[in-house]
C-alpha cells in the first residue's frame, strides 16, 4: 500500500526525539512492505536568530531543520508555509495546502493518514476533492485541546464528517472524536504498540549502576516534558508527602517548568532526594524504567501515554492520575489510578505501591496485548477499509 502521512510532529536530524512514537509506527509499516511518504510542513523562520531574545528558541531549530531527509527508510519532505501568530485557522489551512501539494507531487498515494489530527485535518477538503481516501488519527492534545476552542472544534468536526474515517490511540480520544463529528461509535481504536524486547524486566541494581544512581532505597521516576499539562509540580508535591523518607525522585525530561521545580524542591528541603537528569535518548529509557521502583504520572490531559505502556512492559508499576486514556491502561490494577488531583491522595497511593509492589510479571501482563504486531495489523485492516470506501469501524 502507498501511504501518505501528513503530520505536524515528526523526528528530524535537528530534533531526533520529537514525535519518535510516529516514526516507530511508520518505520515498522515500511518493514511490513508498505511504501510510506511523510509530509511534515514547517513554518518559515526567517528571524531565527531572534528566537532566544524573544523566548522562542524553537525558531532556531525550525530554521535548521532540513527541507528533506530520509529516516528509517522513509522519505520526509518539509515544505515551508507562512505562519501568522494568533491566526490558528488560517495557519492550519496554510499548513494543509503545503502538505497536500507535497504528498501529491510524486503521484497520489492510495490513502493519506493525518497522523496528528490538528492541524492536518484542515487538508481533508482538498484530499477528498482529489478523490484520495483519508484517515484522521488522534493522539492527544491534537484532539482534546482543539476541542476546547469552539471555532477549531467546529472545523475538526466538519473535517471528520467530510473525510468519514478516524481513529485514535485511546478509547477516550475515539469518543472525543465521535462527539466532535456527531457520529457515536464511528471511530476506531488503534493503540500504539510497545517493543517487548526493548522494554522488559531487567536487573534493578545493574540499571542503577549503569545510570550512576544510588543503589539504596526506592526510586520514583517521572518521565516526560516538564510542561503544565504534565503537571510535574503536582508530582513533586505528592512525592514530598510520600513515605518512606529514604525514597528518591528522578525527573527525566526537560521543559519550561524545570527551574520552578528546582526552586520548589529547595523550598521543600528535599535536597538530594530529588534529581533532574534532563531529556534522555529514547534508547536509554529501558534502563531508567529498570532502575525505578515505580513510575509516577500526574498529567491533567493525556492521549494514551507511552511511558505507562513502557514502564509496565518493563515490569515496573505505575501510579497515575486519571487523565484521558491513562485509566484504560491501568484498569483492574489496584491502587495504580488516582481519580483525585489531590497531592495527599497521590502520596498515599505512591506510598502503598512502594510498600507492596506487584510482581514484574503482573505489570507486564497488563499490556500483553499491546504488541506492535497487533497494533500494525489493526492499522492495516483499517486502512484497507478506508481505501475500499467501507466504514472503518
Amino acid at each position: 500500500m502507498r501511504i501518505g502521512v501528513l503530520t505536524s510532529l515528526y523526528p528530524s536530524s535537528v530534533l531526533p526525539h520529537e514525535g519518535i512514537f510516529a516514526e516507530r509506527r511508520w518505520s515498522r509499516m515500511v518493514q511490513r512492505g508498505h511504501e510510506v511518504r511523510v509530509a511534515h510542513p514547517l513554518p518559515h523562520a526567517p528571524l531565527a536568530f531572534l528566537g532566544a531574545l524573544f523566548g522562542k528558541p524553537h525558531w532556531r531549530a525550525i530554521a535548521r531543520t532540513p527541507d528533506s531527509e530520509a529516516r528509517e527508510g522513509i522519505a520526509i519532505r518539509r515544505p515551508r508555509y507562512a505562519h501568522v501568530p494568533g491566526r490558528a485557522l488560517a495557519n492550519a489551512r496554510a499548513f494543509a495546502r503545503a502538505g497536500v501539494a507535497t504528498l501529491r507531487a510524486q503521484g497520489d498515494p492510495d490513502v493519506v493518514v493525518l497522523d496528528y489530527a490538528w492541524p492536518a485535518a484542515a487538508s481533508v477538503p482538498d484530499l477528498c476533492a482529489a478523490g484520495i481516501p483519508v484517515l484522521v488519527n488522534g493522539r492527544g492534545s491534537d484532539v482534546l485541546q482543539v476541542a476546547e476552542t469552539s471555532d477549531l472544534a467546529d472545523e475538526l468536526g466538519a473535517a471528520l464528517r467530510r473525510g468519514g474515517h478516524w481513529c485514535a490511540v485511546s478509547l477516550d480520544l475515539v469518543r472525543a472524536m465521535d462527539r466532535l463529528a456527531g457520529a457515536p461509535g464511528r471511530g476506531v481504536l488503534i493503540p500504539n504498540g510497545v517493543d517487548f524486547e526493548e522494554f522488559q524486566p531487567r536487573d534493578k541494581l545493574e540499571a542503577r549502576a549503569r545510570l550512576k544512581l544510588d543503589a539504596a532505597g526506592p526510586w520514583v521516576l517521572v518521565v516526560g516534558h516538564l510542561i503544565p499539562r504534565k503537571d510535574p509540580l503536582l508530582a513533586l508535591e505528592s512525592f514530598a508527602k510520600t513515605s518512606p523518607s529514604t525514597a528518591r525522585l528522578a525527573f527525566v525530561g526537560s521543559g519550561p517548568l524545570e527551574r520552578a521545580l528546582q526552586s520548589r524542591a529547595r523550598d521543600l528541603n528535599l535536597g538530594s532526594r530529588v534529581q533532574f537528569f534532563g531529556a534522555q535518548a529514547p534508547e536509554s529509557l529501558r534502563w531508567w524504567y529498570a532502575a525505578a521502583d515505580v513510575l509516577l504520572l500526574t498529567s491533567s490531559r493525556e492521549g494514551r501515554p507511552n511511558v505507562v505502556i513502557e514502564a509496565l512492559a518493563s515490569g515496573r508499576p505505575v501510579v497515575a492520575t486519571a487523565a484521558g486514556g491513562t485509566g484504560e491502561l491501568l484498569e483492574g490494577f489496584e491502587g495504580a489510578l488516582v481519580t483525585s488531583r489531590d497531592g495527599e491522595a497521590i502520596a498515599r497511593a505512591l506510598s502503598a505501591m512502594l510498600a507492596n509492589p506487584p510482581a514484574p510479571a503482573r505489570c507486564r501482563a497488563q499490556v500483553a496485548e499491546l504488541s506492535w504486531d497487533n497494533s500494525l495489523s489493526a492499522l492495516e485492516r483499517c486502512l484497507e477499509r478506508v481505501r475500499a470506501g467501507k466504514p472503518s469501524a
